[in-house]
Formats: C-alpha cells, structure tokens, sequence
C-alpha cells in the first residue's frame, strides 16, 4: 500500500529543519527522520513563492518510489507540477533554501535511486542537474556567504563548496555527525574557517579547525590539546563547548571569545553526568545540568560572561524523552523579553510551573485567573493552587505546540495547562497572558492550536483533536473575544497548518484529508479583507514589564506599546516593541551569587560548605602566581600519563608506638609494576617500594603529613593525607538525619568536607577546642562517622589530668548530641541533624588497649580525590627549578627542591632516564 508524505511547506522550522508527517490508514501521525533533518522551505518573497515537496511511500518495498514538486507563485492560491523541469525519473528527497538569498534552492535526489543536486537561482522556477561522487546527508549553509556550503556525507565525511554546490572538495573524514560549525563573524579571523569534531580509532574525538580551501594536514590547527569526548563539540555565539571524561568523570571546558579553552566550575559536588547548553544570549551561558543522584529532572545554572564559572538558578527542571529519544527539558524562554523564563520543577513527586523575570534569580508559582470561562470565581490560593502550564515546544512545525510566544508580540504568551496544585494531563485548557506572565486568562477549555498572524496583531485557534473539523476562531484583541468561522464546507481531517511569518502575515494554508484514503487537500485561509486599514499612532496603548509589581527588572525599567482592544487595523513588522528603556535602582533579588556561594532567604549569599572563601582568586590561571595573606600558590599543569589518580588510605588518628598499615589506590588499576615513593612528616628522603602499601610506627604526637608519589613511564602523580598521633583518645560514632543520604556522592572529597562542617558545627555548640576534635566520615550508606576526642597538645606528661579532662569533654559532646543540638544546613533547605549512634560513652584508647583498631578508619573509595596534583618535570641532568619570591610575614611559598639532594641516590628512578625533582612546601 502506498501512502503519501509531506516533506515541506511554508517556512516552520526547528533548528532549521522541517520535519516529515506520515498519513497511514490508521490515524494521521506526525514524525521525524531518523537519517537527515530536512531542510527549512523558503520564506514568503516578493513574488510569494511556495515549494512543496511530496513523496510516494510504498510501504511494501520500505522505500519512497515518486516525488513531486509543486510551486506556487500567489502564495498558495494555485500550484504548478514542476515534475518535467527536474526530471521525470528524479526522486528528490530534500528541499533547502539558501538562508542569505532565498531565491536560491538546492534540491537533493533520493540516495537510493542516484547521487545528484538541482540548484535554481530563481526561486525555483528553472533547475540545473550535477551529478555527485559522493551521498550528501545534511547541508549547512554559510550564515553570510551565499554560495559557500558545507555537505555531510552518508560515509561521515565533510566536503565543502565555494560556488553553491557545483564543485565539491573533501575537507576531512570521520567527521562527528552534526558536530562542524562555520566561522563566527568578530570572532574567527577566517570567513571560510570550518570548526569540526574529527573521530580517532581508539575511541575518542579532536576538535580541529581549518579553511575550505586549504585543509590538508599541515594548515590543520588543533584548538585543544587533549582528545575529547564523542559528540561534545559545540561552537555557539562567543563560546566554544567540549567535554572530556576521565576515571569515570566528565569534566567540560570553554573557550570565551576564542581564548584559551579553562575548565567550566561548576558547584564542588554537583558531578555532571550530562549537560545541555540552553542558551548563550547576552553574554551569559544558560547550562542544563544532570548531577549524579538525578534521573528525570536537571539543574539550571547560569554562568559569569566568561562562561567558566557557574551558579545554581533552579534545582530539579522536569525532563522527558522527545519522538526519536531527545531529550526534552521542560525549560520555555520566553519570545520578545529577555531574562523571562518558564520551567517546570519538580517538588516532592509533583510537577509545579515557575516564572522568573530576572534570569533565575528568584522563581514564584503562577496566579491562576480570578475567574473561569464563565466567568465564576476561581478559588485558587497561594502556593497551594496555582497556574500549571505544559513547556513542550511543537516538535510538529505544522501545529503550534503546547506553548508559543514571538519576538513580534512581546508580553503575549499562549499555553496549554491546568489549575490546581500540580500539572496534569487532564482537566486542561488554553490560557493566554497579556503582560509577559504576571497575569493570567482562560480562553478555551479544551486543547487548541493557537497561531500568530499579522504580527501577534490576530490569532488563529483550531480545535486539537483526531476528528474532522470546518471551523476555526479568529482573534483581534490578545483572546478576550472569538469570532468562529467555517474555513471548508466538507469536514477535514487537519494534519497541519502553514502560517507564514512574512509581508501577508493576515494568510495561513491548512492542509489534510476529507477522508483517511483521500488525497491531500490544501486550504488557503486570507483575512486581508478584515483589516481596512494600517494602524496608527491612534491605535496603540503601553503597559509596563512588572516583577510582582515592581517595574525595575535587572535594573532596567521597560514600557511597551500595543494595539488598542478593538483597534481592527493591520499591524506591520514595527508595530510591537519597546517604547521606554531607561536605568533604574537594583533589587536584591536582581543580584546573583558569587562562584561558591548559595542564596539563604530573600538577599543573603552565604559560602556552601564546601566553598573556602580564602581559596585563590577565580583569576588565578594555570602558571600564575596567586597571592594572600595567607600563601602564595603556583599552579602547575598536570603530566598526562598511564596514572590517572592516587588516593592514600590513612587513618584520621594513630596510637605513638603502634604499627600503622598505609595503602594506595591507583586508578587505573592494570598497569604493571608502579614505583611508590613514601614521604613521612619532615624526612628529606622517602622509602620506595614497589608494593602499593607500607607499614609505619611514628614516634612524635601531633599531626603527621604522609605523602606517596605513585611513578609510572614518565608521569608522576601523590597524594598527601594528615594523620593525628597521640598516646590516648576517645571516640564516637555518629549518624545522621536520612536527608543526608540523598546528598552523598560516597566520594572522599565529600566526606572530609563534611567532617568539617559537622567538626565547626560541634564547636560551635559546645566551645570545645577545635584541635581536640577529629570527625572522619564513613565509606557508604547510610551516612555515618566516627568522632574523635583528641588530649590538648604537649600536655602529655599530665596524663591523668588530662584523661579527666578529656572524659568532661566527652560528656558534653555526648550531651549535646543527644539533645538534637549540633545540626548544619548542607544547603538552603536541607537541615541535617547529628545523632550519637551508642547510647553510652566509649572507652579511652590508648597505647596499652588492645582495640586501638577502632580508631584506624581507613577512608576506602573506588573513586579518585580532587587532589593537589602536579607535575614532577623529567630532565637528563640535574637542573634546579625554583621560584623566586620575595619572603613576607605570614606568606607561605611554593618552592622546587631537586630530588637528588637527597644523601641516597634512589630518588633517581631508572625508567624515567633521568632524575625526579621534587615540589615541596617551605615554611
């Protein structure tokens, strides 16, 4: 059975593609390609030409077998068969329109039948044929050069064209698909520069760049160094976006303006596991961010202009799987006004609509009208009822999706929802908002299609329903009345609408079936005949942009104009917009928080717990210097190699005179013999091994620095832990409120930065010394620790004193667990409680117990440390690296001191063929 498609028509597109719609004898389906996006029809030109392309599937042979192409040149009052000027033997799959010169078209032939391109250089009146050597898949047009054209292949090569696809020369292979870019004009220096991910054999992706014309190996240029992911290359406006994962983690970076390529900072624990970049207007980045403990919901951050540093702006936005498995994040940025956003969020199992005016800096729920279609109160209170609206945008150019706004029309949205306390899929109508979504009405009260004609000036609605239909409704004053009217005297079957975005914006086409095996039918729907007249400067009225009443948005107070209700005139492209924009006094809420810090309340920023606030400045770049008042830091990059990561298994407190066991994890675990150099407290010369652990008596109280560099070809990689050695101690277990359960990534990271805060939080409840406590965090879940009670420093000769003292300390941590009083805040909203997991107090360890085992908890983790990390460089002969700095009062720096200072000769390594050299911290 045969069946016909649709390919294209009128000029909706979604990311410059149009999509197909199938029509089977079952139901009238919409659907995508799972090969190639097709490309956008042409826009409405002066001679108002409409292509439209149709193919006959048979359904049998699984393959298309006829096409037709058919223009009309009065904006769809009649067509012409075009057939005999392509070929009456050509099957033509795709339709472009060149987007820098709309009279110029390319049409691709079916790869099944043949490899060839029609162009027409008058709106696709006359075609000329050439043959190709190779199967185009896609095609991107240069954004300002009109015959400049890039080709994707079906063999994932890229070919480019200077002369409008005449002549064709290979760029590269094993090109990424969807993953090649051109220039950006003010950024690129070359017009003709080609940004594109090229796949390796082992796996993984280059992000190179070079020129149409001269893109042999020599003139290739590699922006970034290192290899990247698979299908992570984006170049959008100023910013470029890869990602590279490593031990299991990604990590993703960007180039600002074309500069070097810095890793993106996101907040310490949030541990990407995917992310989508929303949007990259006004020089800000919009990311969409899937953490670790998330599976249907993202993130939203908002970054700083140069792209690197991100703040949190909503927790938790609803995701869903679009027809071909997109994803799809219920996130709706609003048409017209910038900074206004719509997003779904989930909220304890329910799906609850926001707005925010400021770019995320607050959110509120939406007021519900004040009354229904008929006009009866609506009793919807605040913030238990409210407004929920559906933020799917169309994936079907030919209706006009759940929710829709225009630049042409600004403050006038258009969406379908419900009220009550969360969002269904039930019980919905069509509501509409004058003011930018402050205020809310209901105009119908079942689902419709709702499009913009005439500027925003009228809307068009159609009933959404699988049944046939002869009416629509017309609109003049933004949905407050309808007016009905018959559009066909046979019922129709609607499959889509075309409504054209151009000089006759008062015309729409509305194509479909009188019945499931009829051919297609094409309505042209013109309201010319109502507007008798332009507006004029009589017509329009203003109205303020608000943000829960206050006109100052971002600083900024805006006055916009539109047409009077019952001004029936015709508007043109002009005829909305700003009137008044002037500056005005900052709010709190207008601010956003600093790189590391979260928003307690209405307006106060305060650091997260994982935040340092005198950790080095955000400007402090790799080789740099960073300067306090508290140490002078050089950073140095780190030495790719077959040893990704080290993580020393230590325990938090250590009996004097006892045998410690000390391990180290190496990731990735199969890579041979490893060399293991062990630095104990303030030794100039390390022990080495070749086994990945070592046991340790330390002789000195107080605390004691281990260091082990793990040596691997000609990498070296530590990792550096403290350890408290004392002859006594005490110690607690502790659990936790199950909130915290939710929060922990099971990371050692995580879990020594959570000992500090539940170490701050004990001294600050109970005034006891902050260096006789110790908090060490398990591995695993639930969440739970032991807590530490250390004797005061160098009073080790009163020891019974100091027991006494110590078991008085112990009472009164033991106490204030017990009544709920030592808790800390993980985050705005999460109160986490500290609990004594024995009831009774524990016994002293000492040097003469027997089950002093207690205290050596070792940190275990399958997964690497955030470490200090860097490079030890290899050299043939015994060079001296330092840095020189001027010694200041309380400034601590960072010095190189060469390995062969040491009296022995083995910090000299045999398989690195030279000598190592050492970075160690001077006090």
């Amino acid at each position: 059975m045969c069946n016909w498609i649709i390919t294209c028509a009128g000029r909706r597109c979604i990311l410059g593609t149009c999509v197909l719609i199938k029509i089977d004898s079952g139901a009238h389906l919409p659907f995508f390609s799972p090969f190639v996006p097709l490309p956008c029809p042409p826009p409405l030109s002066p001679l108002q030409v409409i292509l439209i392309l149709t193919k006959l599937y048979d359904f049998n042979l699984g393959s298309v077998t006829e096409s037709s192409l058919w223009r009309s040149t009065d904006y769809g009052t009649t067509y012409e068969k075009l057939n005999d000027k392509v070929g009456l033997k050509t099957v033509l799959s795709y339709l472009y329109v060149n987007p820098t010169n709309k009279r110029k078209i390319m049409l691709l032939s079916d790869p099944e039948m043949e490899s060839s391109i029609l162009i027409s250089s008058d709106e696709g009146a006359t075609y000329q044929k050439y043959r190709l050597t190779f199967y185009i898949q896609s095609l991107l047009f240069h954004p300002k050069q009109e015959d400049w054209v890039l080709a994707y292949s079906l063999d994932q090569k890229l070919y480019s064209s200077m002369d409008f696809g005449r002549r064709w020369q290979l760029m590269h292979e094993r090109i990424t698909p969807n993953r090649f870019y051109w220039s950006v004009a003010g950024l690129d220096k070359e017009a003709d520069l080609v940004h594109m991910e090229v796949r390796t054999a082992d796996g993984y992706a280059h992000y190179l760049t070079c020129r149409i014309q001269e893109c042999a190996e020599t003139t290739r240029s590699g922006p970034f160094a290192r290899s990247i992911d698979i299908s992570s290359l984006v170049v959008q406006d100023e910013y470029i976006f890869i990602q590279v994962t490593t031990g299991g983690r990604a990590s993703y970076y960007v180039s600002y303006r074309r500069e070097a390529f810095a890793q993106i900072k996101l907040p310490k624990y949030s541990l990407p596991k995917d992310m989508h970049i929303i949007s990259t207007v006004e020089n800000q980045v919009f990311a969409a961010v899937q953490e670790w403990n998330q599976n249907d919901t993202y993130n939203l951050y908002i970054s700083d202009t140069r792209g690197i540093y991100f703040t949190l702006a909503m927790e938790n936005i609803k995701s869903s799987r679009g027809l071909m498995g997109n994803i799809i994040i219920e996130l709706y940025e609003v048409a017209g006004i910038k900074g206004i956003f719509l997003a779904n969020k989930k909220v304890d199992d329910q799906v609850k609509t926001y707005i925010t005016y400021n770019k995320g800096r607050d959110w509120r729920l939406l007021q519900a009208p004040d009354v229904d279609l008929r006009g009866s109160p609506v009793h919807c209170l605040l913030p238990f009822c409210s407004l929920h609206l559906h933020l799917q945008i169309s994936e079907n150019p030919y209706s006009s999706g759940r929710i829709s706004s225009k630049e042409t029309a600004p403050g006038l949205l258009v969406a379908t929802g419900n009220i009550g306390p969360e969002l269904s899929y039930t019980d919905i109508g069509v509501f509409i908002s004058s003011d930018g979504g402050n205020t809310w009405r209901q105009i119908f009260d079942e689902e419709y299609n709702v499009w913009f004609l005439d500027w925003g000036g009228a809307l068009v609605a159609m009933k959404h329903t699988p049944l046939p239909v002869r009416h629509l409704w017309v609109s003049f004053d933004e949905g407050h009345s309808w007016d009905k009217y018959g559009f066909t005297s046979v019922p129709l079957f609607v499959d889509g609408a075309l409504v054209e975005a151009g000089v006759e914006t008062q015309i729409m086409t509305v194509f479909g079936h009188f019945s499931l095996r009829s051919e297609w039918q094409l309505v042209k729907v013109d309201y010319k005949s109502i507007f008798s007249r332009r507006c004029t400067k009589e017509d329009y009225q203003t109205w303020h942009l608000l943000n829960q009443g206050e006109p100052c948005v971002m600083g900024e107070r805006k006055i916009f104009k539109k047409r009077k209700p019952g001004a029936q005139c015709a508007l043109g492209r002009d005829s909305s917009g700003t009137v008044l924009s002037e500056p005005c006094v900052c709010a709190d809420w207008d601010f956003e928080c600093d790189y590391g810090y979260e928003r307690h309340g209405e307006s106060q920023c305060v650091p997260a717990f994982w935040y340092n606030p005198a950790s080095p400045s955000k400007d402090c770049s790799l080789g740099q210097s960073y300067l306090n008042t508290i140490e002078t830091l050089t950073l140095f990059p780190v030495s790719p190699g077959p040893v990704e990561h080290v993580h020393l298994r230590v325990p938090f407190v250590a009996i004097r005179n006892k045998e410690v066991n000390i391990s180290a994890v190496v990731w990735p675990s199969q890579l041979g013999t490893l060399t293991y150099f062990w630095w104990f407290g303030n030794s100039t010369k390390p022990l080495i091994t070749l086994d990945s652990s070592i046991s340790f008596t330390f002789l000195a109280e107080g605390t004691n620095t281990i260091t082990v560099q793990v040596a691997a070809g000609n990498a070296l990689i530590q990792d550096t832990k403290d350890i408290a050695v004392h002859e006594y101690f005490q110690s607690q277990l502790l659990s936790f409120s199950p909130n915290l359960d939710y929060h922990n990534p099971d990371i050692p990271e995580w879990r020594q930065d959570i000992g500090n805060v539940i170490k701050r939080a004990l001294v600050k409840v109970t005034g006891v010394p902050e260096d006789q406590i110790l908090v060490a965090v398990f591995p695993g879940l639930p969440t739970s620790a032991e807590l530490f009670i250390l004797p005061p420093k160098n009073l080790t000769e009163r020891r019974k004193g100091n027991e006494e003292d110590l078991e008085q300390i112990v009472e009164m941590l033991f106490n204030a667990l017990n009544q709920n009083l030592v808790q800390f805040e993980l985050k705005p909203g999460v109160q986490v409680i500290v609990y004594v997991t024995q009831l009774t107090l524990a016994p002293l360890v000492d040097s003469s117990a027997g089950h002093s085992s207690s205290a050596m908890l070792m940190l275990l983790s399958v997964v690497f440390v955030g470490l200090a990390v860097f490079l030890i460089y290899k050299f043939k002969r015994y060079v001296l690296l330092s840095l020189n700095f001027e010694s200041e009062p309380h400034v601590r720096l960072l010095r190189c001191e060469p390995a062969s200072s040491s009296p022995t000769p083995p910090a000299c390594v045999p398989s690195l063929a030279g000598c190592l050299y050492l970075c160690q911290i001077n006090k």
